[in-house]
């Protein structure tokens, strides 16, 4: 059987690193393990740091690959080659091919990587021993901070062979659990995709439906006010009629008539202007309603796009070892999430959401399946309580804000169950009146109709 590719084997002595074959193929994962360093390297100072050049050529693939972003390595290599119309794996072959050769490419690609990583190459040439390194490269691997770290470790002065290969082992487990990652993300890009598409439409539609009753309000007052007008003028005529002492008796006849008319118009247009008003009014609250939930669909959208950019960044190929600034990771660092209630399709996409951005996550169906008695323990072991008002009972709810305020536990009622609901309410805090613990009052949105 063959040895896997990132089991480095160990130099025993000059002889046997001589004689270590080396197979054509820089990424070839069923060729022979490489070795740690290059024949080369024992010419190389012991007190200077080693070039690209000094490490061993099988190195070359991975530390190309992992310090060095598709963009970076394109741009450097045109100055020596046509890369236009190759593909971003044949211009990482042709690179690694060259810098096993020496050379101007290799030095231009081990000076792009110190200018590249140079802050880090500075923090890890403080290390005076193999110990002092080991441990800043297993700092670097919990905090993410791979590729400066794998480059300032693999060329350090006082690098061991048994450090290299700890060092290369983690980098190619590293690339296996990206991409067991990167399935779980697509099917949550999916998910979230098709809920964008449909909070958008409802947006669109409530939007549309918010301008025709402004426009038919306006077109009611403008057309009553017009009436109005009229009939206080015509009124006004038959008054300034009917006081003239020339007039015989049927034109002051005809004038009364026409006052009494005119005065009954007046009235009539009086009632309706009254009603008119009314309706304002109830379409303004209207509007006013429609608007605040044009707001919260525009904060779930703007969640929803977070995440989708989130989960395309963390599956990019060109830098898939750096971390976004993702939007959800200062409310949910740390946080102990209670969730009531919602549904069983999106309740696992919400505990991922939690999960990936460093919280604990907890959940009760509302009293469905799980004893209500649970909600007591439950709600004393969170720090935030999250509820949907459109999937939990109304007694339940109730319960829940009674016994969050009595044992001082912020809770959060939520406009639906959906991910976006839940990722808009947790990245917009500044829309909370009483930080955290909304009600109907706080939240702007009426807890059983949306």
């Amino acid at each position: 059987m063959l040895k896997p590719p990132f089991e480095l084997a160990a130099l025993t002595s000059a002889t046997s690193a001589t004689a270590t074959l080396r197979p054509t193929g820089c990424c070839d994962e069923h060729d022979s393990p490489p070795p740690l360093s290059s024949p080369d390297a024992a010419d190389t100072p012991a007190a200077s740091r080693a070039r690209l050049i000094d490490l061993d050529s099988h190195l070359h693939c991975s530390v190309i690959g992992t310090c060095l972003t598709t963009g970076e390595l394109r741009k450097t290599m045109a100055r020596f080659l046509f890369v236009r119309d190759s593909t971003d794996l044949e211009v990482h072959h042709e690179a690694v091919a060259l810098a096993a050769r020496g050379g101007h490419i290799a030095k231009a690609l081990n000076k792009l990587l110190d200018q590249r990583h140079e802050a880090v190459v500075k923090r890890f040439a403080r290390a005076r021993d193999t110990q002092v390194l080991a441990t800043l490269w297993d700092e670097a691997l919990r905090q993410g901070e791979i590729p400066g770290a794998y480059w300032a470790t693999l060329t350090h002065r006082d690098v061991s062979p048994e450090l290299r290969k700890k060092v290369f082992g983690d980098v190619h487990m590293l690339s296996h659990l990206v991409g067991a990652a990167n399935r779980a993300d697509i099917r949550r890009l999916v998910a979230l995709e098709r809920e964008n598409t449909e909070l958008r439409e409802r947006a669109d539609k409530q939007q549309l439906r918010s301008q025709e009753l402004a426009e038919e309000r306006e077109r009611s007052i403008m057309r009553l006010e017009q009436e109005l007008a009229d009939a206080r003028h015509e009124a006004a005529q038959a008054k300034a009629a009917a006081a003239s002492p020339a007039r015989p008796a049927e034109e002051l006849a005809a004038a009364a008539a026409l006052v009494a008319l005119q005065t009954q118009r007046r009235e009539h247009a009086e009632r309706a202007v009254a009603v008119t008003a009314e309706d304002a009014a109830r379409l303004r609250d209207e509007l006013e309603h429609l608007g605040r939930h044009a707001q919260a669909l525009h904060r779930e959208l703007a969640a929803a796009e977070t995440q989708l950019r989130e989960v395309g960044d963390a599956g990019s190929a060109e830098s898939p070892n750096r971390a976004p600034n993702r939007a959800l990771d200062a409310p949910l660092r740390g946080k102990r999430i209670f969730y009531v209630g919602g549904r069983p399709s999106s309740t696992p996409a919400i505990r991922d959401l939690v999960l990936r951005h460093g919280g604990e996550f907890q959940r009760h169906d509302g009293g469905l399946e799980d004893r209500k008695g649970l909600l007591v323990s439950g709600v004393a072991w969170a720090e935030l309580v999250v509820f949907p008002v459109d999937c939990i009972d109304h007694d339940s709810a109730g319960n829940l804000k009674r016994l969050c305020t009595r044992l001082g536990i912020a809770y959060l009622p939520l406009r639906s169950a959906s991910v976006a609901s839940f990722a808009a309410a947790l990245a917009n805090p500044a829309n909370d009146d009483d930080g955290g613990s909304r009600d109907e009052g706080g939240s702007g949105i009426c807890l059983k109709h949306g």
